[in-house]
C-alpha cells in the first residue's frame, strides 16, 4: 500500500473518526482493508488547498461524481431546515445569480439546502454536496432522487465510509467543511438557535467573508440572520450586490 492507501485504510477503520485517524498515523498501525469507493486524501495533489486550511482538515475525503469541481472557486450556502417562502425565494434568486459564476456548496439537508443544490442544477450550474454519513446513507430519504442527480451530474462528498450512517455528532464536524469550502458564506435564513450557527462560527474562524439576508423585526425564521448582522456579517440585500461577489471572483483570478 502507498501512504494514500494506508490513510484510506484507517478511514475505513475507524469510521471517519478524525482522532482515531490521528492516532493509527502516530502509532504506525498495520493497514487492512482498503475502500472500494473512490477517494482522495491530504496526500493528493487534487485535495483543496480551501481544506487545508481548517484545523483538522479531513484525513479521506469519499466521493461520488465529478471531483474536479473542487477545484473551481465556490461560494457556501446555508440556512435552516424548515425553510419559509421568503427564505425559499431569496435563496433561488441569489444561487440562480452565483451559479453563473461559482460552484455553490451546501449540505443535501432539506430546508435550504435542498433549494440550493435544486436551484443551482435547474439553472444549469454546478454544485457540491457535503453530508455528514458515507455515501450509502441517503439522508433525509426524501431526496432521494436529488442524491442521484448530483451522484450523476455534480458531486456529493463525506469523510465517512460508505457504510457509516447517520450519527448527530457528525453534522456539527461536518459544517467545517462547508466552511471552508466556500470563499464566501452566505446565510439565506436561519434561527437563531440553528446548526447553521456553527458553520458560521467555522467561517469566523478561516476569514471568510459572511453574509446574511435581513428578516422582518420580529421574524423567527429570520431572527439568526438579524442576529449575525447587528455582529457584523454583511447584509445581503440587493441584487447588485450578487454582482460585485462575481466580481470578487474575477479579481482573485486574476
Amino acid at each position: 500500500m502507498d501512504k494514500r492507501d494506508i490513510l484510506a485504510s484507517y478511514a475505513l477503520k475507524y469510521h471517519g473518526d478524525w482522532s482515531l485517524i490521528a492516532r493509527a498515523i502516530r502509532e504506525k498501525e498495520r493497514p487492512e482493508k482498503v475502500p472500494a469507493e473512490n477517494y482522495i486524501t491530504v496526500y493528493d495533489d487534487i485535495y483543496p488547498d480551501t481544506l487545508r486550511e481548517l484545523r483538522f482538515p479531513p484525513w479521506v475525503i469519499f466521493y461520488r461524481g465529478d471531483i474536479s469541481l473542487l477545484g473551481r472557486m465556490a461560494v457556501t450556502v446555508v440556512g435552516s431546515r424548515n425553510i419559509c417562502r421568503y427564505g425559499r425565494d431569496i435563496t433561488e434568486m441569489i444561487v440562480s445569480v452565483l451559479s453563473e459564476e461559482f460552484v455553490t456548496v451546501s449540505g443535501l439537508a432539506r430546508g435550504v439546502d435542498a433549494c440550493v443544490h435544486q436551484t443551482a442544477i435547474r439553472c444549469g450550474g454546478k454544485t457540491v454536496g457535503v453530508i455528514g454519513s458515507g455515501l450509502g446513507t441517503i439522508y433525509p430519504s426524501a431526496n432521494r432522487s436529488l442524491y442521484q442527480r448530483m451522484y450523476d451530474e455534480h458531486l456529493v462528498i463525506s469523510e465517512y465510509p460508505y457504510d457509516v450512517g447517520v450519527r448527530r455528532r457528525h453534522f456539527p464536524w461536518r459544517n467545517r467543511i462547508l466552511a471552508a469550502l466556500g470563499s464566501i458564506l452566505i446565510v439565506t435564513q436561519a434561527e437563531v438557535k440553528s446548526g447553521t450557527m456553527l458553520t458560521v462560527n467555522e467561517a469566523i474562524s478561516l476569514s471568510r467573508d459572511i453574509y446574511c439576508v435581513p428578516y422582518p423585526p420580529g421574524d423567527p425564521a429570520g431572527a439568526g440572520c438579524n442576529r449575525l448582522i447587528s455582529q457584523g456579517a454583511m447584509i445581503l440585500y440587493t441584487p447588485e450586490q450578487l454582482n460585485e461577489i462575481k466580481l470578487h471572483k474575477n479579481l482573485q483570478k486574476g
